[in-house]
């Protein structure tokens, strides 16, 4: 009977033990944490900034691509609009915040 009462009162010692947190415990979700900042919301916000800046720096005369794919050269800038001239005679007016990226000069003429 010795035998069944020293395995009970063992298994009791590694319940108690397996039971309670550890330092790994709290450790793995900070990483995963941290991990998910750096791989994720970090380049993100980068990416956002430097898309408001090209925003903020258009001028008149620029060679851009809107969201859509529409390549075009400036004519006016507004405050929340931008006109475009995507061909001789034809310009559209688009939202500041769809203009994707800006061309380098003369780009519109090779194509």
């Amino acid at each position: 009977m010795d035998f069944f009462i020293s395995a009970a009162q063992a298994a009791e010692g590694q319940a108690a033990a397996a039971g309670s947190p550890g330092l790994l415990d709290f450790a793995f979700p900070i990483i995963l944490l941290v991990l998910f900042y750096v791989m994720l919301i970090r380049p993100q916000q980068k990416r956002a900034k430097e898309h408001r800046a090209m925003q903020a720096a258009l001028s008149k005369g620029d060679e851009v691509v809107t969201d859509g794919g529409v390549m075009g050269k400036i004519l006016e800038i507004t405050d929340n609009a931008i006109t475009v001239q995507i061909a001789e005679g034809v310009d559209v007016k688009v939202r500041r915040e769809s203009i994707s990226s800006v061309l380098p000069k003369g780009t519109l003429k090779k194509l």
